[in-house]
Formats: structure tokens, sequence, C-alpha cells
């Protein structure tokens, strides 16, 4: 198994990323935000902080996700996504272990699928961690 990144610290609440969502444009910073916070209460190990100019989470100092605005989409990425059962098709990507879901204004979303994907990372983070230690 591949090292795990490590973050020097997450925060229970980050208002650098409540600063964040309110620099979007309005529709993509809803779209983002609705997805982060489902991330936020994925569990109650979840920390987030600001890296590399977008929101991410965190269990401990290791990220599983990130959310990020672009100008007509967002992305929901996930760190260990080449790792996670995607039977809806949802991950995009072909980097060596990162995964993206991308989301556009006006087109239907797979909510059930995209939930799934969330729920996924974070158990895939919580064993990494259980392994690693």
């Amino acid at each position: 198994m591949e090292p795990l990144l490590r973050f020097a610290h997450s925060h229970e609440h980050d208002p650098a990323i409540d600063a964040w969502f309110e620099r979007r444009p309005a529709e993509l910073a809803a779209m983002a935000s609705d997805w982060f916070q489902l991330m936020r209460e994925v569990g109650p190990l979840v920390g987030e902080l600001m890296h590399d100019g977008c929101p991410h989470l965190c269990v401990q100092d290791a990220p599983f996700a990130y959310v990020n605005a672009f100008t007509a989409h967002v992305n929901i990425g996930f760190f260990h996504g080449n790792a996670l059962a995607d039977p809806a098709g949802l991950l995009q990507g072909a980097g060596k272990q990162m995964r993206h879901v991308k989301l556009k204004p006006g087109e239907p979303v797979d909510r059930a699928a995209l939930q799934a994907l969330v729920q996924a990372a974070y158990q895939d983070i919580l064993m990494r961690l259980a392994l690693a230690s």
C-alpha cells in the first residue's frame, strides 16, 4: 500500500473555507458547498483545511476528499479514488490514485451514487489509517 499523504493539521471548522465559498460564483458555490457539507458529516472524525487553494477533508491528518470550483463546473475529488468501487461510472481521471466527479450546473447528478463514493472514501481512509498505525 502506498504511504499516506499527511497534512500538518486539520480543523473541526476552518473559516477560510467559508470565505472560499463566498468568493465563488453563486451557482458553483452552492453545488460545491452542498457536497462539502455532506462530506463534513460523513463521520465523526472528519476535519477540514484549505490546501492548494481549495477545501479538503481529512481524517486526522490524512486527506480523503476535496471540492474545487472552476469556470463552469465543480469537482468532487477523492485522494484514493482509484481504489473506490464505482458501479455508476462517475469517477474521472487517470492519475495514479486521485479521481474526481465533475458536476455541471443544470446537469443531473446521481446523488445516491456520489453519496456512496463519499462514504466509501471515508471508510477507505479509516482503513488506511488503521493499517498505517
